[in-house]
C-alpha cells in the first residue's frame, strides 16, 4: 500500500467512526486537506458526503441528499441513520446551539464552557415544575450523556464542565436556527402540556 493510499485509508476509517478534528488529530486534518477530491470520490460510491468546516476545524461524512429524479441512487440504503430525539434531547439541542450564537454575537471566547448546574439551569427554565425533582434531574442527567455520545459536549477534566463542540453548528443550522425563538416557546408549551 503507498503512502498516499495509507492516508486515504486512516482518514476515511476515522470519518466512519466519527467526526474528525483539526485541534485533535492534527496530521489525518492534513491528510483530509490534501485528499479530499479522493475522499469525496472514495466515500460518494456509498453514498456519503464529505463535509468540512475548515473555519471551525472539523469534517464528517453524512448521507447524499438523493434527487427526486435519481432512479439510479434512489434505492441505496442509508448508512448513516436518522436518530429521533425526545423532548429533552430536542431541548438541549436547541439550548447549546443558542448558547453558540450568544457566544459568537458577544465575540467572547471561540469555545462555549458549561458547567453542570448552568446546563441544569439552562433545562429547568423550560420544563414545568414537577412534584419528583429527583427524576427531572435524572432525565436531564440523561440527556448530557446523549449529548455526551452524539459529540455534541465533551466533559473537561473537571467533571463538572462541558465544552458545547463546535460541531453543533454545523448540524443545528442557521436555517433551523432562524426559529429558534418559536421552537423554544414550543418546547417550553409542549414541557407544560406534559406536565399535565
Amino acid at each position: 500500500m503507498t503512502q498516499s493510499a495509507a492516508s486515504l485509508s486512516h482518514v476515511v476509517i476515522h470519518l466512519m467512526k466519527g467526526v474528525l478534528y483539526q485541534d485533535k488529530h492534527i496530521e489525518l486534518w492534513n491528510s483530509l486537506l490534501n485528499l479530499q477530491s479522493a475522499i469525496r470520490e472514495y466515500t460518494g460510491v456509498i453514498g456519503l458526503d464529505l463535509y468540512i468546516d475548515e473555519a471551525e476545524g472539523f469534517a464528517f461524512l453524512r448521507q447524499c441528499e438523493v434527487a427526486e429524479d435519481d432512479k439510479d441512487n434512489a434505492h441505496l440504503p442509508r448508512l448513516v441513520q436518522r436518530r429521533p430525539l425526545s423532548y429533552f434531547v430536542s431541548l438541549l439541542c436547541v439550548l447549546l446551539r443558542k448558547k453558540y450564537v450568544e457566544n459568537d454575537t458577544a465575540g467572547g471566547d471561540s469555545r462555549v464552557i458549561l458547567t453542570h448546574q448552568q446546563i441544569l439551569d439552562m433545562m429547568l427554565v423550560f420544563l414545568p415544575d414537577r412534584a419528583n425533582e429527583i427524576k427531572t434531574k435524572e432525565q436531564i442527567e440523561s440527556c448530557i450523556h446523549k449529548m455526551i455520545e452524539f459529540g455534541f459536549l465533551r466533559k473537561l477534566t473537571n467533571d463538572t464542565t462541558y465544552e458545547v463542540q463546535r460541531i453543533i453548528k454545523a448540524l443545528i443550522d442557521a436555517s433551523w436556527l432562524s426559529n429558534i425563538d418559536n421552537k423554544l416557546r414550543e418546547y417550553q408549551e409542549h414541557g407544560q402540556y406534559i406536565a399535565v
